[in-house]
């Protein structure tokens, strides 16, 4: 078993589509789900950890690019802007994964650590230079 996060685009005529209950049932996959969101002009995104077997997880990969949606392996719904961050640490003790940390301690250098990032979006609220944002 393996797990994979995963950030989905859907246009508009996709939204409605129940497709990730068919990646539970016809495809053995577990699906963690850490932030959705349905915008105004109706387009969705899904920041989601799929488990399973790899075979089974590309098929269901497969499956989700029928409907035309976009998936990324690399992307976040969290973006850290390292040229905005000014290292004050506001967001250390906010984060409870550790996702934002010090990666020198005698330098006090804050670094953005993606995969530990869970999307609950502390850093949003607690970031007073803006160097966290949301995709969505």
């Amino acid at each position: 078993m393996i797990t994979r996060k995963l950030f989905l685009h859907f246009p508009k005529c996709e939204t409605e589509k129940p497709i990730v209950y068919q990646l539970v049932k016809d495809y053995n996959l577990i699906i963690n789900i850490f932030r959705a969101k349905v915008t105004a002009n109706e387009e969705g995104y899904l920041v989601l950890d799929v488990t399973g077997e790899e075979a089974d997880i590309e098929r269901g990969m497969e499956f989700v690019k029928s409907f035309r949606v976009t998936i990324d392996t690399v992307n976040k719904g969290v973006r850290w802007d390292a040229a905005r961050c000014t290292h004050c640490g506001n967001c250390l003790s906010h984060c409870p994964t550790q996702a934002l940390r010090l990666r020198d301690r005698d330098r006090r250098e804050v670094e953005f650590v993606e995969s530990a990032c869970i999307e609950c979006l502390n850093c949003l609220d607690n970031c007073p230079f803006g160097a966290c944002s949301s995709a969505f």
